[in-house]
């Protein structure tokens, strides 16, 4: 059995030395002692040898004038600091790629545009074709609730006249519905990407601006320093 001495808290270091230097122990001939801390931390228990309930957690070796010479961290802490290593490479690595995707989207702006007006013309062409799309879909719609507002008319006359409703009529008022459903969501989308679309070339031409700034400005430092 290890010769242990149990803590209610940290043993003094004229103590421990005391301990150390027991005739007989393993201690006096290692000339070290181990303590060892329960889960929350504390000095529970010293000796030469560390119990195997308390293995997976921390301890501390120290010499025989009581000086610490090395701490080891509990199992606990150790995959604790493990995951936190972890946490953080995964977070510097999805930041470099942030970097990188950034400094790809600012070179292609750069080489797609001479200059912001050219932004402008490639927005009002993308909305132009949107343009064309929606007025399609809305001729569309129009054909298609026409039809089905007369369909939901002869539906509703047959039921007010307590006549049986025709099934191929009942299944028309069915199909008509979904598809007056189906354009009006589509125009909806249409609209939206048209929003995002507004969106998207008014950060384009903000981020176009910055970096024409951000090369003119070491060009026009230069000159001025030139004069």
């Amino acid at each position: 059995m290890p010769k242990t001495a149990p803590f209610g808290s940290l043993l003094t270091a004229a103590a421990l030395v005391a301990l150390i230097a027991l005739p007989g122990t393993a201690s006096a001939q290692s000339g070290r002692i181990v303590c060892w801390k329960d889960k929350s931390g504390k000095v529970v228990g010293c000796g030469d040898k560390v119990p195997p309930e308390y293995q997976g957690n921390a301890t501390r070796e120290m010499d025989s004038r009581g000086v610490t010479r090395k701490t080891n961290e509990s199992l606990e802490d150790t995959n604790r600091r493990r995951e936190k290593e972890q946490d953080a490479a995964r977070v510097k690595t999805e930041d470099d790629r942030k970097v990188l995707d950034q400094k790809r989207q600012d070179t292609a702006l750069l080489e797609t545009y001479s200059n912001e007006k050219e932004i402008d013309l490639k927005r009002d062409r993308d909305i132009q074709v949107l343009d064309l799309q929606l007025e399609q879909l809305t001729g569309a719609l129009k054909n298609t609730t026409q039809r089905y507002d007369e369909t939901r008319a002869l539906v509703e006359g047959n039921e007010k006249s307590k006549k049986p409703v025709p099934p191929p009529l009942r299944a028309e008022l069915v199909r008509v519905t979904q598809e007056k459903q189906r354009f009006e969501q589509s125009i909806a989308s249409k609209q939206k990407e048209k929003e995002e679309l507004r969106v998207k070339y008014a950060d384009y031409r903000k981020r176009y601006t910055e970096l024409r700034a951000s090369q003119a400005g070491p060009s026009a430092a230069s000159a001025s320093a030139k004069k």
